[in-house]
Order: structure tokens, then sequence, then C-alpha cells
């Protein structure tokens, strides 16, 4: 298989249509990997198809990640998401909720579940302190590093 334009392209847009962060394919001794950080690095990725097929293809975001940092710092302390997955905010639907706008938590304490490969994952906060805002809605896709909610 040979990675042409077309296909290069075929993969951004499964990338862009599947809310995924990253796709590598190998066939042989010829490598690719398209990477999107930010939902608006996606329009990058067309123009870099044009590089040499076995170099992956990446759009650097970390100066507009900082950027959108710096305003939400004053909120509280961010809990981020350990990895990619979909945020649940209990542990079944008909559940209570691990945490609400208001409540004051500890260390350690449950604050949600990120299932990522049908395996749910128990997020524990790493500080104590007032949950000020909730920043995700149940069954929304999360990526790694992304704020889910703030703690004071």
């Amino acid at each position: 298989m040979k990675f042409d334009v077309d296909y290069i392209e075929k993969l951004a847009k499964i990338i862009a249509d599947n809310s995924l962060t990253e796709i590598s394919m190998e066939d042989g001794e010829q490598a690719i990997t398209i990477r999107k950080d930010l939902p608006e690095v996606i329009q990058a990725v067309a123009p870099a198809v044009s590089q040499p097929a076995a170099a992956p293809v990446s759009a650097p975001a970390v100066p507009q990640a900082s950027s959108s940092e710096q305003a939400p710092a004053k909120k509280g302390t961010p809990i981020t998401s350990p990895m990619v997955g979909t945020f649940y905010k209990s542990p079944s639907p008909d559940a209570e909720p691990f945490v609400t706008v208001g409540q004051t938590i500890k260390q350690g304490d449950v604050v949600c579940i990120v299932e990522a490969m049908k395996l749910m994952n128990e997020i524990e906060s790493d500080v104590a302190g007032k949950v000020v805002e909730i920043c995700v809605d149940d069954g929304q896709p999360v990526e790694f590093g992304q704020v889910l909610m703030y703690v004071e």
C-alpha cells in the first residue's frame, strides 16, 4: 500500500469525524502518524500531507493550550483527564453524581469516571476543596489533559 495524498486526507477525515486525536498506520517499511491536539489543528493537517509519507504529520498546540489555561487558572485548581475517553459523572445512569458544584471534596475522593477501551477508570482528586465548576457534560468525549472540573 502506498500512502498517497488521498489516503492521508481520508485518515485526517476519520480523525475529525470520530473525535480521535491520533491515527498511526504501518505497512512494511512505510509508517505514518497523524495527530490532532485541538479542533483547529485538523485544518493544518491537510496542507501537511505533501510531506514524505514516512514522516509523522503533527501540529504543535502547546502555545495555544497555555494561553487557554491562563484565564481558567483563576477558577481554582483544575482536575484534568489522565486519558482519552468518555466522561461520566456517576457510576451508573440512575446513580447520584460523584460530585456536584459546591460540594467539598477531600484528596483521593473519586470525582468521576473516564471510560477508555471499555474500562471504567475512576478519577480521584489530587486536591481538597470545594468543586466550583464541572467543565464536561455527562457522556461527553474528553482528551488527555482536558480540564474536567475546578476545585478551590
